[in-house]
């Protein structure tokens, strides 16, 4: 079975408004942008990457929380994060019973999420380009 057919089938299996709300988290994850990837990791999450992980779902007794890995270097104009805004990488959205999904915020949170995986993946490349014109040059140095 496919991640997405993972997550058809917690979806499907969550009868009361958990079901409803991680849909709906998932339909505004995947409208943000076509190039997202659904996974399904650590025993039973999914979880949605683009140039690495944005967010992971948490289906909860009394809640759904979407965790951003990176949130705590993402703008929140609109203040969606509630939860684990004391840590130093990751932010959440808990979604209680009643909470409605706000898609167009969460759409420009989701996209500033993929604009920051971007950024961190430049810098890695670009430092490892540097690092390995050094090691060539140090050996050309040493013939």
């Amino acid at each position: 079975m496919n991640p997405s057919e993972r997550i058809d089938e917690l979806i499907a299996k969550l009868a009361d408004f958990r079901g409803k709300t991680l849909a709906g988290i998932r339909k505004t994850v995947l409208a943000a942008d076509r190039e997202i990837v659904e996974e399904w990791k650590w025993m039973g999450s999914p979880v949605w990457s683009r140039d690495g992980i944005i967010a992971v779902a948490t289906v909860l007794k009394d809640k759904v929380k979407l965790t951003f890995s990176n949130g705590a270097h993402l703008a929140d104009p609109q203040k969606l994060f509630n939860a684990g805004l004391g840590g130093n990488a990751w932010r959440a959205i808990d979604f209680h019973e009643g909470d409605k999904v706000n898609e167009r915020d969460l759409k420009n949170l989701i996209g500033a999420a993929i604009q920051y995986n971007q950024a961190k993946s430049k810098k890695k490349s670009a430092a490892s380009t540097r690092g390995k014109e050094h090691k060539k040059k140090k050996n050309e140095a040493k013939k």
